[in-house]
């Protein structure tokens, strides 16, 4: 009996020896293997080629001096940052800045509520093709259609003139109606910036919305809370990321947009954008058209990062929370 259980013994020791081996040489055929760092070698030349060399060079052009022919001169100068800080073009920033900020929150302030109700609704999947369909047409041609509802004898203009003869049609005082100038304002920049990445805005919301616990909502009702106070007490904190995301994937675009300003916008609603391009195109000044895209890069990879640490937070706050009950 002694000799049968020795002998089962060697055996298991034996079969468990051979396992241990053939998962070690399993998982160095694995290591040895692996496609996957062959599978990340397109994407990284990619990223290198298309993204992280025109940066490099775009930064040394910001530190080079202006050729009398339009290029550059490989002198290392400071001179595209201190024109860069001028009183002109630090006002330019601040325009740019202001319409930005102003074009962002009214975008979230339509986004909040258009999120919770694509979120909330049983058609969700018509809705989102709804708010995406702007995307499947040409910027341009998005533009241009809102070029003629703020002309002259656009739309804006039309209910305008009705409002107007009503008015002085009973009146009698016989005024000739003078159309109003929507066109090449900033308010025009402003309304057609909030259309053209309103869904960049609206799909964030509607990601956290879908993904809020909304028992959380009833919790607070049931608390004493009102609905208002529970909605913004506890849905808005609970959709932060969501929140945080629709305003930097709407901010940076606007921010470093010239082509709305171009066409609806005048000298006066001038923004970073077209300085960019006028540095180019005509004053052929590429250190100082290199120094304002670094600007404009440096503040669009620190929106980012901050939306990374935030959300990085929020998740380790979460498993907090998750490893306490």
């Amino acid at each position: 009996m002694d000799e049968k259980i020795n002998s089962e013994a060697i055996e298991n020791k034996k079969s468990n020896f051979l396992l241990q081996l053939a998962r070690k040489a399993h998982s160095h055929k694995i290591e040895k293997y692996n496609p996957g760092t062959a599978y990340a070698w397109p994407m990284g030349a990619w990223f290198s080629i298309f993204f992280i060399i025109p940066l490099a060079i775009i930064l040394c052009y910001s530190f080079m001096k202006k050729d009398s022919f339009g290029g550059v001169v490989t002198q290392f100068t400071l001179a595209a940052y201190k024109q860069m800080c001028s009183k002109a073009y630090g006002f330019i920033f601040l325009r740019t800045l202001w319409m930005s900020a102003v074009s962002t929150f009214i975008a979230l302030i339509i986004a909040l509520p258009c999120g919770y109700a694509i979120a909330r609704s049983k058609r969700q999947t018509v809705l989102l093709i709804l708010v995406i369909i702007p995307f499947l047409t040409n910027s341009l041609i998005r533009i241009f259609s809102w070029m003629t509802i703020l002309g002259e004898n656009g739309l804006l203009n039309g209910i305008y003139r009705i409002f107007f003869s009503l008015i002085h049609g009973i009146t009698g005082d016989g005024e000739v109606f003078q159309p109003h100038k929507f066109m090449y304002t900033k308010f025009a920049v402003i309304i057609v910036s909030i259309y053209m990445y309103l869904p960049y805005a609206i799909l964030p919301v509607f990601t956290a919305v879908d993904r809020f616990d909304f028992s959380l909502l009833e919790a607070a009702r049931d608390l004493g809370a009102t609905k208002s106070k529970a909605m913004f007490l506890v849905l808005i904190p609970g959709i932060k990321s969501g929140i945080i995301s629709a305003i930097i994937f709407t901010f940076i675009p606007i921010f470093g947009n010239y082509t709305v300003p171009q066409l609806v916008g005048s000298t006066e609603s001038y923004m970073l954008g077209n300085i960019i391009m006028d540095q180019i195109t005509k004053a052929r000044n590429l250190p100082l058209a290199s120094a304002f895209s670094v600007v404009l890069t440096l503040i669009s990879m620190a929106a980012i990062l901050f939306m990374i640490t935030s959300d990085k937070h929020e998740s380790a706050l979460k498993k907090t929370i998750n490893k306490g009950e």
